[in-house]
């Protein structure tokens, strides 16, 4: 043991090459350089291959044959959801060691700093490329595409209208590059390309083998205010609103809903606008063929008003079935008014059918008829001289419209109004609406008309004013209204005279004005035309008066017919006595 007690070991002794069986003097720095020889020489801000070698959700290691392996976040990788281990990717270094000694690599830039060359290649080649969805965006969907922000729009999506965008958030798709806007750097991608070569195929085939009456499934795709668009596996056709149901109908929804699938019945097609025509009712029988077969003319139906216009409303009075209730037979009334003013659109009615067609599937009905009709009675109601109240309807130059109930009607003609008024328009008399008195003069039961009077209700003045104002008679009166041919008096004692300009001068020679209140003798009474000539000037004035055409000849009818001669002072006034003739036989002519 002793001889051992003065061994040191050496202090520069290499146990390395000892143990590997080496005789060469190596030195650390050396065998250090050989080691980094054999890596690749990597660079910052460099784009290079490297190799998945591990894949997780947070991070991706990616080895580039350096020293120490690249860590990647895994959300760079979001567009390719495949991507796995032995994968070779592009990666752009960041920096050869963080604080940490750790290699820092992009995928992400490295994507980006060749994707615009790739996108244009992509687009020249008509390549299909894979993108990850990354949001929404007004019109579309933002795409990730090698890096670069594409916009997807709505339109390109599907071949189907898109209800729902956010399904698509977060989903890796294949798409084909569209439109690139170099200036701008903007990118359209459609996924809806790649799908409709295939389906162009597809409508081909299905097209070719259309044929009227032929019934096909289909899915509800769109629907429109005036109609519903379904899919039939690869092309749409139009069911028009009229063609979903045999009853009428506001809107498509009210039959079918989205996504839903039906049988449909092609009515026609058009191969080269590759328009189908689609019916969904012809499935079902038509319901006149299912109408009551008993059913006939005079039978009270019930239904429900689907329609109005002015000539009428249509009322359904079974699924499909409608019967139109013109205006003129909602009401005995022969004033024709609009239908709405009888009926609305839900109304639930009852009619009474009046013509039945069923072999052009058309019907009539009638609401008046479940009243009895007034002019089957009138005479028993409304008898001759009876007392009525009566509402004003409307107005004509020569009387006024009334109506005693609805479609009793009846004319109080412009000379029954009044006695002693001169009315001009019946306007001035009443106004529509008001209520007025009246009296039954005549029945034209055929013609279903009335004659009325008002004035009737009242006794005839005139009777009081022949005896009253005989011709020479003195009687003091208002100068109510001047005209060019002479003056209207108002007598104090009730009516109204007439006084021509040459009998309007006063006793001073000057001419009597509107408003002026004097005396007047009477110069002339004809109680047939209700006419009463007057004169101021005949006061004063002496003389005799020596009666009017008009007025002899009617003192010589009445001395024939009774044997009394009276003679009556009077003047001749032959224009006045001819106009006022006309006009008698005029308005008696109107009566």
């Amino acid at each position: 043991m002793s001889n051992f007690k003065n061994v040191k070991p050496l202090q520069d002794f290499n146990w390395e090459e000892f143990e590997n069986g080496s005789a060469v003097d190596v030195s650390k720095e050396d065998l250090q350089k050989a080691y980094d020889e054999t890596l690749n020489k990597v660079s910052e801000h460099q784009v290079v291959d490297g190799k998945v070698i591990s894949v997780d959700k947070k991070e991706v290691i990616v080895n580039i044959g350096y020293k120490s392996d690249g860590i990647i976040p895994a959300s760079e990788f979001r567009y390719n959801p495949d991507l796995k281990v032995g994968d070779v990717v592009e990666v752009y270094v960041e920096n050869q060691e963080d604080k940490k000694g750790q290699l820092i690599l992009s995928h992400k830039k490295a994507r980006l700093s060749k994707s615009w060359e790739r996108v244009n290649a992509a687009l020249d080649n008509e390549e299909i490329i894979q993108g990850y969805i990354k949001c929404r965006t007004k019109g579309g969907m933002i795409v990730d595409v090698f890096g670069i922000e594409a916009f997807l729009p709505g339109s390109q999506i599907d071949v189907h209208p898109i209800r729902d965008y956010d399904i698509f958030v977060g989903k890796t798709m294949e798409f084909k590059v569209v439109k690139i806007n170099q200036e701008f750097k903007n990118v359209v991608v459609s996924h809806k390309a790649l799908i409709e070569a295939e389906l162009e195929a597809q409508k081909q085939e299905i097209m070719s083998k259309l044929e009227k009456g032929q019934i096909l499934e289909g899915t509800v795709k769109n629907i429109t205010s005036y109609g519903v668009f379904v899919d039939l596996g690869g092309v749409d056709g139009l069911i028009h609103i009229t063609d979903l149901s045999w009853g009428r109908i506001n809107n498509p929804r009210e039959v079918v809903e989205l996504d839903q699938k039906l049988n449909v019945v092609i009515l026609d097609f058009d191969k080269e606008r590759r328009r189908i025509a689609l019916g969904l009712k012809q499935l079902t029988p038509h319901p006149w063929d299912a109408l009551d077969s008993e059913l006939k003319v005079g039978d009270h139906v019930h239904g429900k008003v689907v329609v109005i216009a002015d000539y009428g409303a249509f009322v359904e009075i079974a699924q499909g079935v409608e019967g139109l209730i013109h205006v003129s037979e909602m009401s005995w009334s022969q004033h024709l008014r609009s239908a709405q003013d009888f009926l609305h659109v839900g109304d639930e009615v009852e009619a009474v059918i009046l013509t039945l067609d069923r072999e052009d599937r058309k019907m009539s009905l009638g609401l008046k008829q479940l009243k009895e009709d007034p002019w089957e009675t009138i005479e028993v109601k409304y008898p001759l001289n009876s007392k009525h109240q009566a509402t004003v309807r409307n107005f004509t130059n020569f009387g006024i419209f009334v109506e005693l109930e609805e479609g009793v009607d009846g004319l109080i003609h412009i000379s029954d109004l009044s006695w002693t008024k001169k009315v001009k328009h019946p306007s001035e008399f009443t106004q529509v609406g008001a209520t007025i008195d009246v009296v039954v003069l005549e029945i034209d039961k055929e013609n279903r008309r009335l004659s009325l009077g008002h004035k009737q209700l009242e006794e005839n003045p005139w009777d009081t004013y022949e005896t009253l104002y005989t011709p020479g008679s003195i009687h003091t009166g208002k100068i109510t209204e001047m005209m060019d041919r002479g003056a209207v008096i108002t007598l104090n004692e009730g009516g109204e005279g007439f006084a021509t300009p040459k009998h309007l001068v006063k006793e001073d020679g000057s001419q009597a004005q509107k408003g002026e209140e004097l005396p007047f003798k009477v110069i002339e009474f004809v109680k047939e035309t209700k006419r009463i000539i007057l004169s101021h000037s005949r006061t004063f004035e002496e003389g005799v008066d020596e009666p009017a055409p008009a007025a002899k000849k009617q003192a010589k009818a009445k001395e024939e017919s009774t044997g009394i001669n009276n003679v009556a002072a009077s003047t001749t006034l032959g224009d006045i006595d001819a106009l006022a003739e006309l006009k008698a036989k005029m308005e008696k002519g109107e009566e």
